[in-house]
């Protein structure tokens, strides 16, 4: 009954979250592949999900998003963001699957990884981003490893959750009862905040990128004076003219607003340029791996793979 307790709070702000996230974001200038990626987290972290929303992506004055969400951890989360949406999807969709279907856990969760990975690379990644690469097939290329690192993250933290959970749950929760959504609300959170520093990796090093800027009118002026005026202040003296470019540039971003066919695609100061050694890609590959098969390990240890 304390369960029952906890599922019902959970679900009540979750839906009060999903129902924030999805009309205020209507009004910021983001990509909207990103604006439904926050309502598809939201939809299972709840208030955590709103949270980031509001920290990393709502615009907190018009005319100041590219600045805003220009650092990097913000960059970051919403990296994550994307792959845990798209991989999420695919991971639900797989369980309800195999649950009709009737399978062992170890089969379940080879599925779940196949049909997430998937659908986070074809969907979320490279059907939604090809604007970035001219083609949907240089899309995929371009996007294959960056997902199978992150992907191979999300699905370790999901499955040293969701494995132990559900199978030691008498009787094993159905999809048409809440407590198996609770249980895999959890699990796609423990997923996201594992995959966190593989996203940060993956930003810095030019393999993915973040928040988008979208815009399809122009910012106030006053608004836009005060962004700059912020980023001046922020780059200090000593940025020299690497700041003065970066100020040069939001203003010619201003002055242009929605005439300037690249800006209304969002893609024109997004575009990534990878910044990786074929060796420090292998070993990030593995570690990957090896996250991926701690969580394995966590699941047989503590919950049941075959049953």
């Amino acid at each position: 009954m304390l369960l029952d307790g906890v599922m019902l709070l959970w679900f009540l702000q979750v839906a009060i979250a999903v129902v924030f996230v999805a009309v205020d974001i209507q009004r910021t200038p983001e990509a909207t592949v990103m604006k439904w990626g926050f309502v598809v987290v939201t939809a299972f972290s709840g208030l955590f999900g709103a949270l980031l929303y509001v920290l990393s992506c709502r615009e907190p004055l018009p005319g100041t998003h590219e600045r805003y969400v220009a650092a990097k951890w913000r960059q970051v989360v919403g990296s994550t963001m994307h792959c845990v949406a798209g991989d999420g999807i695919g991971i639900l969709a797989a369980a309800v699957i195999t649950y009709a279907v009737g399978v062992q856990p170890w089969v379940d969760l080879v599925v779940e990884y196949v049909l997430g990975f998937l659908f986070g690379w074809m969907v979320f990644q490279a059907l939604f981003m090809k604007s970035m690469f001219g083609s949907y097939r240089e899309s995929m290329k371009k996007t294959f490893i960056a997902e199978l690192l992150s992907m191979n993250a999300v699905m370790g933290g999901m499955t040293a959750v969701m494995i132990p959970w559900m199978t030691n749950t008498m009787p094993h929760p159905s999809p048409t009862g809440p407590t198996f959504w609770f249980i895999m609300s959890i699990a796609l959170c423990a997923g996201f905040l594992v995959a966190l520093p593989m996203n940060w990796w993956l930003v810095d090093r030019g393999l993915k990128h973040g928040m988008l800027t979208v815009r399809h009118d122009k910012p106030v002026p006053l608004a836009a004076g005060i962004a700059l005026a912020g980023a001046t202040l922020a780059d200090g003296p000593g940025a020299g003219h690497a700041g003065h470019a970066t100020e040069q540039h939001a203003m010619e971003r201003h002055a242009a607003g929605a005439g300037a066919p690249a800006a209304a695609e969002g893609h024109d100061h997004h575009s990534m340029e990878p910044r990786v050694g074929r060796a420090q890609l292998a070993v990030m590959t593995v570690v990957s791996f090896l996250v991926l098969a701690a969580g394995v390990v966590v699941a047989g240890v503590f919950g049941h793979l075959v049953m």
